[in-house]
């Protein structure tokens, strides 16, 4: 891929993530979180099953295909989605996104402890930096607030849905499950805004911008271009730019909310970022030692057999 156009495509995809906490933050006043989070991405998850629909993509032809596909959307789309827009009503979106931008940290401690994937030091430094980086941002609290127990949570849930996402993700076409798994996470998150909360949108030109970009330009052009840059370049290389997306989170809410740049969260952040690139980047070219360097687009191509692979695709 040309050099200026994969950089192009990183800046924007990765500001796109990072700068959907500030925007989230800007449709507050006009919704009740959940409903904001469901309308997001049952309007997204809509538009991207028509697409699919209309490419004539490969859907999953058993109730297992899409009860893993529902899975996968409980964890990734409503629980994440959920704890963000939640965390929103307490703290500011800078830290909400270094918060939630932790789970590529969370994937390595999960991976070794469930799936015995094991990791080199320099990622478990990583691992150790972005520890690090979380107790200075958080440890100038006097209190610790609510937005900051869900803004761990959305971590903790992306984390999970990763390592599925992984696990059964061979199974599907990318295209496919983003979508489905999208839908079927707004759903629930509606009924959770019905259940949870007392749910508001208040109709206007601002509000109905917010949803419309959140839902087209947060969702589904991010989504495709990320992929797109995992499609056709390296993964590994590409995942360490992760980085951007929590220091694009922080810019955006100090430019469109005016949140102040705290010496914790300007430190903080930056020991959390490095943590990010040290656990994404995979310094060896090639191992054949039992002990790898592995990226999260990688981490589950040694823990299942290609036989056991092939044998769970015909299932599906």
């Amino acid at each position: 891929m040309n050099i200026y156009k994969f950089i192009a495509l990183l800046v924007l995809t990765t500001f796109l993530m990072g700068s959907s906490f500030a925007i989230v933050k800007l449709g507050l006043p006009y919704s009740s979180p959940l409903l904001l989070a469901a309308l997001r991405f049952i309007l997204a998850g809509m538009m991207m099953a028509v697409i699919v629909i209309a490419l004539k993509r490969p859907h999953p032809n058993s109730k297992e295909g899409w009860i893993k596909i529902f899975t996968i959307g409980a964890f990734q789309t409503a629980g994440v989605m959920g704890c963000i827009f939640l965390s929103l009503r307490t703290i500011t979106a800078s830290e909400s996104s270094i918060l939630t931008f932790t789970n590529p940290l969370l994937v390595v401690i999960f991976a070794t402890i469930f799936l015995k994937v094991r990791y080199r030091l320099y990622q478990w430094c990583g691992v150790m930096l972005g520890i690090i980086g979380v107790m200075i941002t958080m440890g100038a609290q006097v209190e610790v607030e609510i937005g900051i127990i869900f803004g761990i949570l959305s971590a903790v849930f992306w984390a999970i849905a990763t390592l599925l996402a992984k696990k059964w993700g061979v199974l599907f076409d990318t295209w496919v499950l983003s979508a489905y798994q999208m839908l079927f996470g707004g759903l629930l998150l509606l009924v959770a805004s019905f259940v949870l909360e007392q749910p508001f949108f208040t109709v206007s030109v601002h509000s109905l911008f917010i949803l419309f970009w959140l839902s087209i330009f947060s969702s589904i052009v991010q989504f495709a271009g990320w992929y797109y840059l995992l499609q056709n370049s390296d993964p590994g290389k590409t995942s360490a730019f992760l980085f951007l997306a929590p220091f694009f989170g922080v810019l955006t809410g100090w430019v469109l909310l005016d949140e102040p740049l705290k010496l914790s969260l300007v430190v903080g952040g930056l020991f959390i970022i490095a943590g990010i690139y040290l656990v994404n980047r995979n310094f060896t070219a090639k191992s054949n030692k039992n002990i790898r360097g592995e990226t999260l687009n990688d981490v589950f191509e040694h823990s299942l057999p290609r036989k056991k692979k092939e044998h769970l695709k015909r299932q599906i």
